[in-house]
This record gives C-alpha cells, structure tokens and sequence, in this order.
C-alpha cells in the first residue's frame, strides 16, 4: 500500500489545552479554553468541550463567555507548551530526519525512506506519544503535503486517514470548497456568489477563469483540488528563518485584537528560537486579507535576540505604523537572519 505515500502530516490535537488537561486532570470533561483573562484577551486554544459552545482560536474572551457562561479560562503559558512541544518534536525525529516544524503543534514527515506501512507508523507515533508526553495527535496520510494535512483533520480527535491517488478526484468532489485549504470564509462567500458550493462545482471552472477572479490562489485552488502540490518537506537544517503564523477561522476587524495575538506570537517564537539555539536580528510582520491580498514588514534590530518583549516592541511599531483596511485572515511574526547562540556579540558599551 505504500507506493507513493511519502507525507505524513501530525497535528496535536487541541495542543494548549491538552497540556493544560495534563497538569489539571479536573479541567477534563468541561468547556475550558486557553487564553488572556482581560476583556481585550482572545482564545488561543479551545478544548473540544468548548468547541461544542462554538468557541474557537482568536475568539474575544468576551464573546466566548457570552456563548457559554461557565467556560473555564486558563492563563497561557508558552514555556510549559513549548516544554511539551519539543518532547513530542524527540519522539518524532526517532521516526525520521526529515521533518518540517509548521508550528509548535504540527508539522510533516518525509516518510519515504522508512520501511512500515504508513497506517502501522502512524499508530506507532500515537502510542509512543501518547505513551510517553500524554498527548494525542492527529495523522493523516498522502502522496503530497496539502492532502496530508486535509487528512490529518478527517478524524480528530486522535484519528488516522490515508489519502491514495486512486481515491482523487472523486474524495473531494462531495466537500464544501471551504475544506480546500487556501479557502477563506470570504472566498468561499465568493465562489458561492457564482454559484460554487462543492469542490464538485469548483472542478468545472477553468483555470484561467479561477486565477482571473483570485489571481495566484486561483490557480493553487484548480491544482489542489486535482491532487497536485508540488512542495517539499522542509527541514530545519535549511530554515533560515523562524515564524508563527496562522489562519483565522473568522476575520478579524478589531486592532487591539489583533495586537495580543501577535503578543501571544512574539512568546511562542521566543521558545522556538530557544529549541533551536539561535538568535535573529531582522524581524518580520506579515498580514493576509480576507481576499488574500498580502504584504510584508520588516525591522532591523541594533543586536541579534530572541527575547519576546524585545520582538513585540518591534512588532507593535511596525502593526502601528499599518492601515487596515480589510478584514484580516491570516497574520505572522518571523525572525530573520538567525545565527547560532553560543556566540556572544560585543555590545558597544562593554568596551567602556
């Protein structure tokens, strides 16, 4: 069975709150959900007892208590997740080499060189994760990285999907458009609007006729839907840079909304320059409309860091100095011009 399935896709399922489950077995079995307690705090993770209140990621904490009064709020702690994160990323790099770290609680595996049939690898990943950290991930299974993550959504929580060539197109011929991934709320309102609602209807259009009305991600729509993603696992061995960033289920129109969940941003990639024993000095803002018009900014820093507080300061200037104009779908802090932390740089003032 495994002929071309070389990309396995692990997503950890409700990562933050798990981990919070784990050191607090009571919180299990109640609507409990991970983020900042003010008015102005946002959802960072919703366990699943929540999500049936229709709670989810980025949600103001004011909304989320309006839908469900009894939620429980738990302060974040990035150190502890990160904590978690590279004891699972050890038991993973066991598996295979050949992995690419999408963000603290997932990531893809090159899974060609190893001799198991994909299905029993995965089982074995659930059970020596589970096994040895408490946690549960998700997997699925494919011939390309954009069918691997569908997958590894298909059946959560701690599910397992494998995806053939000989199962497209026609596996995706029932689905919403909105589970392609590339498919925002506001382009899925779009295709409606032409009267697109299933990936079946999205297989008639033309491909130039996709890329005339959504410019580049037309055309990663007309190919994702016929099975072709062309993209490699990326190692850290060749990352020379280290970011955050994440699509929204909803968009986001509220500035100081936007402002701690870039915050949380600027802590998560504090802990992952540090599982990396690197340092960055150029930092980078990147903000996605919901029409997938995207821009870049950037600032150079006087000395390399990875400090939080010090990235934030930084990003929060850049966010500042912006105009938005549309609603947002996706934003993202990286670090740029990383270099090994076991050099220290001479500060100007220690010359004096």
């Amino acid at each position: 069975m495994k002929d071309s399935l070389n990309f396995l896709h692990f997503d950890l399922d409700a990562f933050f709150a798990s981990c919070e489950e784990l050191e607090h077995p009571e919180l299990k079995g109640n609507p409990m959900v991970v983020g900042g307690r003010s008015r102005r705090g946002i959802i960072t993770t919703a366990n699943y007892e929540a999500r049936k209140y229709g709670l989810h990621s980025a949600m103001p904490i004011f909304q989320a208590k309006s839908l469900c009064p009894h939620v429980i709020i738990v302060p974040t702690r990035h150190h502890f997740y990160s904590k978690k994160s590279a004891e699972v990323f050890e038991i993973l790099y066991r598996f295979s080499p050949r992995i690419e770290k999408m963000s603290v609680d997932e990531g893809a595996m090159d899974i060609s060189g190893i001799d198991l049939e994909p299905e029993v690898l995965a089982e074995r990943i659930q059970e020596r994760v589970y096994r040895e950290t408490g946690l549960t991930l998700s997997i699925g299974i494919s011939y390309n990285k954009f069918l691997a993550k569908l997958a590894s959504d298909w059946n959560k929580p701690s599910g397992v999907m494998v995806i053939t060539k000989e199962m497209m197109p026609e596996f995706l011929l029932p689905l919403p458009v909105g589970k392609v991934a590339g498919v925002g709320r506001k382009t899925e309102k779009k295709l409606q609007g032409m009267g697109i609602y299933l990936v079946s209807d999205l297989m008639e259009i033309p491909g130039d006729t996709l890329v005339y009305h959504f410019g580049k991600q037309g055309q990663i729509m007309y190919d994702r839907i016929r099975g072709i993603d062309l993209r490699k696992v990326e190692t850290d061995r060749v990352r020379k840079s280290l970011g955050i960033e994440r699509t929204y289920e909803k968009d986001l129109n509220n500035r100081e909304e936007m402002k701690e969940i870039l915050k949380t941003y600027c802590a998560e990639l504090e802990e992952d320059l540090k599982r990396h024993h690197v340092v960055g000095k150029t930092v980078s803002l990147k903000i996605k409309y919901y029409d997938f018009t995207a821009f870049t900014r950037n600032f150079t820093l006087m000395e390399y860091t990875r400090d939080a507080e010090e990235i934030y300061q930084k990003i929060e200037y850049l966010f500042d100095g912006l105009m938005i104009k549309k609603p947002v779908r996706l934003m993202g802090v990286t670090m740029n011009q990383l270099r090994d932390d076991d050099i220290e740089q001479l500060r100007f003032t220690d010359l004096f």
